[in-house]
C-alpha cells in the first residue's frame, strides 16, 4: 500500500482516539462526579504527558540527533527550552491564557485555552513522527510497517486522555457539550495534516525532527508543571496523584512495550 496513504490511515487513527477521548463529556453528569472525573482526567494527561514527552519525544530525539552525527543532547535541551520559553512567553502576553486569582469560570477558561494551544502545538511533532515513520517504511518489509504502526498506536492511546482532559473542564467551565466535545476533538485534527505533509516531503522534514520532538516536550512539559498538576490536586483526596501515576505508568508501559 502506498506510504502516503497509510500515513494518512495512522494519523487519522490517532485523530480518532483524540475524539474518543473528548467524547467522554458526553458521559458525565451531575458537578460533583464531573469534577470529581476532571481532577482524575487532569491527573491521568498530565501523567501521560511526562511519559510521552520522555519516551515518545525526548529519547527519539536524541536518538535521532545521534543518528545524524549532532551532539546528542543538544537539540533535547535547546528544544526543551524553547518550547517551555514559547509557552512562557504566550502565557505571559496573552492576558485571557493566564489564570484568573479570583474568577475561576475566567480561571478554568485560562488554564484549558493554554491546554488546547499545548495539546495541538505537540501533536503537530507527534503526527510528523508518525508520517515520517510511514514514509520510511518498505513496502516490502513488514517489521518496518509494524514498527510505524506501534508508534501510531502508541500516540493514538495518548491522545485519548488528553480529548477528555480538553472537553470535560470546558464542559464544566459552562460550554455545551457538543462544543466541549468539538473543541477537544479538534485539537487532534493537525495529526492528519502533518503527517501527510510531513509523509510527502520526509527528505526536507527529517534533519528538522530532533528539535521539533524537543521543542513539543518542552511545551508539554510547561503545561504539566504549570497547569495541569495543579489543576489535578484541587478538592479533597488523591484523586490527582492518583490520576498522574496511572497516566504515567500507562504511558511508560505503551512506549516500552511498542518500542
Amino acid at each position: 500500500m502506498n506510504t502516503i496513504l497509510l500515513s494518512l490511515l495512522a494519523t487519522g487513527f490517532t485523530f480518532a482516539l483524540t475524539a474518543l477521548g473528548a467524547a467522554m463529556v458526553f458521559f458525565m453528569r451531575g458537578e460533583n462526579s464531573s469534577a470529581s472525573v476532571q481532577r482524575i482526567f487532569l491527573g491521568f494527561a498530565a501523567g501521560v504527558m511526562i511519559a510521552a514527552s520522555v519516551w515518545s519525544l525526548l529519547l527519539p530525539s536524541i536518538e535521532q540527533a545521534r543518528e545524524r552525527g549532532c551532539i546528542p543532547w543538544l537539540p533535547a535541551a535547546a528544544g526543551v527550552t524553547a518550547g517551555v520559553l514559547f509557552l512562557m512567553l504566550f502565557d505571559k502576553l496573552m492576558p485571557f491564557f493566564r489564570p484568573a486569582d479570583e474568577d475561576s469560570i475566567k480561571r478554568g477558561l485560562g488554564r484549558t485555552a493554554l491546554l488546547v494551544f499545548a495539546v495541538t502545538l505537540h501533536n503537530i511533532p507527534e503526527g510528523m513522527a508518525v508520517g515520517l515513520a510511514f514514509a520510511l517504511t518498505e513496502p516490502s518489509d513488514p517489521e518496518s510497517i509494524a514498527a510505524a504502526a506501534a508508534l501510531a498506536v502508541g500516540i493514538g492511546i495518548q491522545n485519548f486522555p488528553e480529548g477528555a482532559a480538553i472537553s470535560l473542564p470546558l464542559r464544566q467551565s459552562g460550554m455545551s457539550r457538543r462544543r466541549a466535545f468539538a473543541r477537544g476533538a479538534l485539537s487532534g485534527i493537525v495529526e492528519p495534516l502533518a503527517g501527510t505533509l510531513t509523509a510527502l516531503a520526509a527528505g526536507h522534514i527529517a534533519p528538522l525532527m530532533p528539535w521539533l520532538l524537543a521543542f513539543a516536550a518542552g511545551a508539554m512539559l510547561y503545561v504539566v508543571v504549570e497547569e495541569l498538576i495543579p489543576e489535578a490536586h484541587l478538592g479533597a483526596g488523591h484523586l490527582g496523584t492518583t490520576g498522574v501515576m496511572l497516566g504515567f505508568l500507562i504511558m511508560m508501559i505503551l512506549d516500552v512495550a511498542l518500542g
